[in-house]
């Protein structure tokens, strides 16, 4: 019984000090918009971590992008930002993954609820960006090892009305997810060496 206790004890100090690794809103902020185009940075909405690691909103804005703060339970440095009318796509992709759905189920979910009307997802090309690192560093706003690379989500473009591969390549476009509603368009430049 004492030892469940401590354990328990335990484990609500460890969630205690989880939190605070949340880093400061600005912070967040400076690390999220990074993804981004410079021009479109100051105008972006970025979504981010309260105390609780619950995703809110940041910073709301009139701009074209939406940009998401690295989560602080990961390790590395992640950020992501993406043309707003793709907001109903990912928030859905969030809520199915807080539900512990993940993979090509939480894609299938989605695909079969654009078909059916109830999820929208525009039918022009829109941009996703995509910035990892090993660390983000808030006083100089630099990522440590920054790997940049782009997504053009084209709904059921194919190989065909596309003329891209398939087939993973770096350094090359290649089209993931063909013909289906979460058809886009990988340009996954050499990682530096």
């Amino acid at each position: 019984m004492k030892l469940l206790i401590a354990l328990c004890l335990s484990g609500l100090w460890m969630a205690s000090g989880v939190a605070q690794d949340v880093l400061p809103r600005d912070h967040q902020i400076a690390g999220a918009v990074l993804a981004a185009p410079e021009e479109l940075r100051a105008t972006a909405t970025v979504l981010g971590y309260n105390a609780s690691h619950e995703l809110v909103p940041l910073r709301e804005s009139a701009g074209d992008l939406v940009c998401l703060a690295s989560d602080p339970r990961r390790e590395a440095f992640n950020v992501a930002c993406y043309h707003k009318d793709l907001e109903p796509f990912m928030a859905r992709g969030r809520e199915l993954a807080k539900q512990g759905v993940s993979g090509q189920k939480r894609n299938d979910i989605r695909y079969e609820e654009i078909k059916a009307g109830n999820l929208e997802l525009p039918k022009e090309p829109r941009m996703l960006y995509v910035l990892t690192g090993s660390k983000f560093d808030p006083a100089s706003g630099q990522v440590e090892k920054s790997y940049l690379r782009w997504v053009v989500y084209t709904p059921y473009a194919t190989q065909e009305s596309t003329g891209l591969s398939t087939k993973p390549a770096e350094g090359s476009p290649w089209l993931m997810f063909p013909g289906t509603p979460g058809a886009h368009i990988m340009i996954s430049p050499p990682r530096p060496k």
